[in-house]
C-alpha cells in the first residue's frame, strides 16, 4: 500500500514543489530590488490570480474524483466524455476572463486594500499576466484528468517545465532587461503556454484513443454533465471560501503597512510551501479513494485512508521541527531588507505550528474529492472561514493587530480537519 501511495504521491509533491518555488522566486526578484513597493505589488496582483485561478480550481478537483471513478468501473468512453466536458467549461470561462478583464481588475483593485504606489505597480502587473488565462485553466483541467488516469508522471512533467520556463523568463527580463514586476508577469505568460503546448503533446502520445470518444452529440455530454457540474458547484463555493480567507488576510496585511504586507507575503509562502508537499499525498488521495470507491471496495479504501494519514502526521511534525529551527534563514532568502526580516520575526512562530494542525485538513480534501462528497467539503469550508477565521479575526484584531490574522489562519486551518474528520463515518455509510 505504501509503494501505491508513493507512486502517486512523489511525483506530485515534485509537480506542487515547483509552484511555490516559483512564487519564491517571483518575491526573491522584487525583494532584492530597490523598494519594498515591487514585493507588495507582486504580492498584491498575486492575490487576484489566486483568486481568479482558484475559482476555477474546482476544475482540477472535479476533474480528478469524477475521472478515477470512472478509471475504477473501466468505462472508456465516460473517462474520454470527462475530459471533453471539463475543456468546454475551462474555453467557456476563459473566454468571459478575458472579455471582462477590465472590469474584473477595477473591482479587484477597488476591494484590495493597499497604498497608490503599491496599485500602480500592481495593475501593469495584472494587465500582462492576465493572458495567461486560458493555458492556466486549461492546465487545470488536464492535470486533474491525468491523475484521475492514476498518471501522476504527466502533471510533474508539466508542471515543472511550466515552472522551470517562467524562472528563467522572469530571471531574463527582470535581471537583465530590468522589467521589473512586468518582466514576472511575462515569465508567468510564458510558462502556461509552454505547459499547455506539452500537456497536448502527452495526451496524443498515450491517451489518442480518448480523442476518439470525444463527441459532438448532446445527449451524450449531457448525461454525465450534471454530475460534473454538482460536483464542480460544491467545490467552487468551498473554493471561494479559501480564496476569502487567503485574500482577506493579503488585502488586511496591505491595509496595516507595506512593510507588514511583504512580511506577511514571505511568511506565507511556509505555510503555501507544506501545503503543495502535503498536497502531494492529497492528490494521491483523490486518485486511489476515487479507483476504490468506483471498484466499491470498502475494505481497500479504509485501509488507504489509514496509511496516508500517518504520512500526513509524519510530514507535519518534520515540517513543524524545519521552521522551528530553520525560520529565520528562510526569512534572509526571501528578502535582504531588514525592516521586513525584523517584522517577520515578530510572526514566525505561528507559522511554526501550522504543518501540524494543518496536515488532516489536507488528507480529507483528498479523501473527499475522491468520494465526490463535495456537499461535506463545501459545508466545512464555509463554516471553518466563518467561524474560524473571520469571526475571532473582526473580535481580536482591536487587540492583538497583525496577531490576529495569524490566529484566525491557524484555527482556520485546524477547523477544517476537526469536521471533516466527524463528518467521515457519515460519508463511508
Amino acid at each position: 500500500m505504501n509503494k501505491e501511495i508513493l507512486r502517486l504521491a512523489v511525483p506530485n509533491i515534485l509537480t506542487n514543489l515547483t509552484v511555490p518555488l516559483l512564487s519564491m522566486v517571483d518575491l526573491y526578484l522584487m525583494g532584492h530590488l530597490n523598494s519594498t513597493l515591487f514585493m507588495g505589488a507582486v504580492a498584491l496582483g498575486g492575490v487576484i490570480f489566486n483568486f481568479v485561478y482558484w475559482g476555477f480550481a474546482f476544475l482540477r478537483m472535479s476533474m480528478s474524483g469524477v475521472a478515477a471513478q470512472s478509471f475504477g468501473r473501466g468505462n472508456r468512453q465516460e473517462m474520454a466524455l470527462v475530459l471533453q466536458r471539463g475543456l468546454m467549461v475551462a474555453f467557456s470561462g476563459a473566454a468571459l476572463l478575458l472579455v471582462f478583464q477590465g472590469p474584473v481588475g477595477d473591482f479587484s483593485f477597488w476591494l484590495l486594500e493597499g497604498s497608490e504606489e503599491v496599485k500602480v505597480i500592481a495593475r501593469d502587473y495584472y494587465a500582462i499576466r492576465i493572458w495567461a488565462a486560458p493555458a492556466a485553466i486549461s492546465l487545470m483541467v488536464f492535470y486533474g484528468w491525468f491523475l484521475g488516469m492514476q498518471n501522476a508522471l504527466y502533471p510533474m512533467l508539466i508542471s515543472v517545465s511550466v515552472n522551470l520556463l517562467n524562472v528563467l523568463s522572469s530571471v531574463v527580463f527582470v535581471q537583465v532587461l530590468g522589467l521589473k514586476a512586468e518582466g514576472v508577469a511575462l515569465g508567468s505568460v510564458i510558462g502556461q503556454y509552454a505547459g499547455l503546448v506539452i500537456a497536448l503533446i502527452l495526451f496524443f502520445r498515450k491517451y489518442q484513443w480518448a480523442w476518439h470518444f470525444f463527441t459532438s452529440r448532446l445527449e451524450l455530454l449531457r448525461v454525465g454533465f450534471s454530475k460534473f457540474m454538482n460536483v464542480s458547484g460544491d467545490i467552487f463555493i468551498r473554493t471561494l471560501s479559501v480564496i476569502a480567507v487567503f485574500t482577506f488576510f493579503t488585502s488586511r496585511s496591505a491595509g496595516i503597512g507595506d512593510v507588514t504586507l511583504a512580511a506577511n507575503s514571505a511568511l506565507l509562502q511556509f505555510a503555501l510551501l507544506f501545503s503543495y508537499f502535503l498536497d502531494g499525498f492529497a492528490f494521491a488521495a483523490e486518485a486511489m479513494v476515487g479507483r476504490w470507491f468506483g471498484a466499491n471496495d470498502k475494505r481497500t479504501l479504509r485501509k488507504t485512508i489509514g496509511f496516508l494519514f500517518y504520512w500526513g502526521f509524519g510530514l507535519g511534525a518534520l515540517f513543524t521541527v524545519l521552521y522551528a529551527v530553520a525560520g529565520d534563514q528562510l526569512l534572509h532568502f526571501f528578502t535582504d531588507q531588514q525592516e521586513v526580516v525584523d517584522r517577520g520575526s515578530d510572526f514566525l512562530w505561528w507559522v511554526v505550528f501550522l504543518p501540524l494542525v494543518s496536515f488532516a485538513s489536507y488528507i480529507w480534501d483528498g479523501v473527499y474529492i475522491g468520494a465526490t462528497a463535495s456537499v461535506p467539503m463545501r459545508n466545512s469550508m464555509v463554516i471553518a472561514a466563518a467561524c474560524f477565521f473571520f469571526l475571532p479575526f473582526f473580535v481580536l484584531f482591536p487587540y492583538l493587530g497583525n496577531h490576529a490574522l495569524w490566529l484566525g489562519m491557524l484555527l482556520f486551518m485546524l477547523a477544517r480537519g476537526v469536521i471533516l474528520t466527524i463528518l467521515f463515518p457519515r460519508l463511508l455509510r
